[in-house]
C-alpha cells in the first residue's frame, strides 16, 4: 500500500501495449491532421458509445466551444453554476450570457423544474452538466426544450461510459462533449469529442476546428482543436481496458458506501435508477453542524495522513468575476450550499478497498 494517495490517478495500459500502438505513427510519420489512429479510434469510439459519429478534438474544452459554433447559438444559454470552469468559459468566450439555474440536492445535476423560470426571449439553448458520472434528467429537460424550441448540449466530461436504461449517455440532447483529460474515466492524455444527434452538422464542426477551412477555401474564422495521433494510440489503449476500469472503480465506491452512506452529517450522491455509472469521483458533503467537523477540516485531517482531497466543485462558476453575473451565486442555493461543503474523496482504477477503509477510517475518526 502506498504511503500517499492522490485525489486520483491516471489509468495506464502496459507500457508495451503503448509503444506497439505507436510503432505505425514511427513508420508513416502522419503526426496528426487525421491520421490512421486518429481515425480507428473514432470508429471505435462509435461502436462502444453506440453513435453513428463523432468527431475527436484536442481536449473537451475546444469541443464544447466548436459544438456551439456550429449550432450557430445566440443570446442566452441556461446552464448550471455547479461545474469546472470549462463550461461557463465556452460560453462567455463564444460571445454568450450564462444564465444559472441551480440544481438538484440529490445528484447534484441540473434541477428542470426550475428552468423554464429562466427562459427568455434571448434563450437559444440549454447546456446541463453531467457530474460524478451522475445523469441529468433528459426527459424532462427534451420537454422544456421541444416546448420552447431550443437546443440542449450536454457537457457529458464526466458521463463517458454512463447508460441509462442501456442507452449511451452520447446520445441524449442535440450534442454531447466529451472530455478525455488524463484524469477522465477513459483518457487519451488530452483529447475530447463532439457528438451530435443529426449527422449533418459534422462537416461544419470539422471546419470550426481546423481554421474554417473547406478544401482550398477559408470560409470561417476557426481554431486549430484537432487530436494528434499519439493521444489518439493512447485512446485506442485505454478503451481496450474501459469495462476493467470502471469495475475496479465500482469496487471502490461500493466500499465508500458502505462505510459512510449512514454516517450523520455525511451526504452521498444518490444512486440513479436504470443507470449505469462509470463511478468517475466519489463526493462526499460534509455538514459541519453535524458531522462536527467542515470538509475544509476533513481535507486538511486527510492531508497530514498523505491523502489527497478536492473541493470539487468549488467555488459556483457564478461567483467568477467577469461574467456579467454579479451575485448569482445567491440565485442557486442549494448549488451554494453544495460547493461550500463538498469534498471529493480519492477514487482511481486501482485504488483498492484497502486504500478506502483507510481513507474513511481517518474520516470517522474525527
Amino acid at each position: 500500500m502506498d504511503d500517499k494517495i492522490l485525489v486520483t490517478r491516471s489509468s495506464m495500459p502496459p507500457f508495451e501495449e503503448y509503444c506497439n500502438e505507436i510503432k505505425e505513427i514511427w513508420n508513416n510519420r502522419w503526426l496528426t491532421n487525421s491520421g490512421v489512429k486518429h481515425q480507428q479510434l473514432e470508429k471505435e469510439l462509435c461502436a462502444f458509445l453506440g453513435v453513428s459519429n463523432l468527431a475527436l478534438c484536442v481536449n473537451g474544452h475546444h469541443a464544447l466551444e466548436c459544438i456551439i459554433e456550429t449550432l450557430g447559438l445566440t443570446g442566452e444559454v441556461i446552464t448550471t453554476p455547479f461545474t469546472f470552469v470549462s463550461t461557463t468559459n465556452a460560453i462567455v468566450r463564444k460571445g454568450l450570457k450564462p444564465v444559472f439555474c441551480d440544481i438538484k440536492p440529490d445528484d447534484f445535476t441540473i434541477d428542470p423544474e426550475k428552468i423554464e423560470a429562466l427562459i427568455t426571449e434571448k434563450t437559444s439553448a440549454i447546456m446541463p452538466v453531467h457530474v460524478y458520472g451522475n445523469l441529468c434528467d433528459d426527459d424532462a429537460i427534451e420537454k422544456i426544450a421541444a416546448k420552447h424550441g431550443l437546443k440542449v448540449i450536454y457537457d457529458a466530461a464526466h458521463a463517458f461510459g454512463v447508460f441509462k436504461n442501456g442507452k449511451s449517455s452520447a446520445r441524449l440532447g442535440d450534442a454531447s462533449m466529451f472530455s478525455f483529460h488524463a484524469t477522465k474515466v477513459f483518457h487519451s492524455i488530452e483529447g475530447g469529442a463532439a457528438v451530435f444527434r443529426d449527422d449533418k452538422y459534422y462537416s461544419l464542426l470539422n471546419q470550426w476546428k481546423n481554421f474554417g477551412i473547406n478544401g482550398e477555401a477559408l470560409e470561417l474564422f476557426g481554431g486549430n482543436a484537432k487530436m494528434n495521433e499519439f493521444a489518439a494510440a493512447m485512446g485506442l489503449c485505454n478503451l481496450r481496458h474501459i469495462e476493467e476500469a470502471i469495475a475496479s472503480r465500482k469496487e471502490a465506491v461500493t466500499r465508500y458506501r458502505e462505510r459512510l452512506e449512514n454516517v450523520r452529517g455525511i451526504t452521498l450522491s444518490a444512486v440513479q435508477k436504470d443507470v449505469q455509472s462509470n463511478y468517475a469521483y466519489f463526493p462526499a458533503v460534509f455538514d459541519p453542524e453535524v458531522f462536527g467537523f467542515s470538509r475544509n477540516e476533513v481535507m486538511e485531517a486527510l492531508a497530514e495522513k498523505g491523502i489527497g482531497a478536492r473541493k470539487y466543485f468549488y467555488p459556483l462558476t457564478s461567483s467568477v468575476s467577469g461574467f456579467g453575473c454579479d451575485n448569482a451565486a445567491k440565485e442557486t442555493p442549494v448549488a451554494l450550499r453544495v460547493s461550500e461543503n463538498v469534498l471529493c474523496l480519492p477514487l482511481y482504477e486501482g485504488l483498492g478497498t484497502e486504500n478506502v477503509d483507510r481513507i474513511c477510517d481517518i474520516i470517522l475518526s474525527l
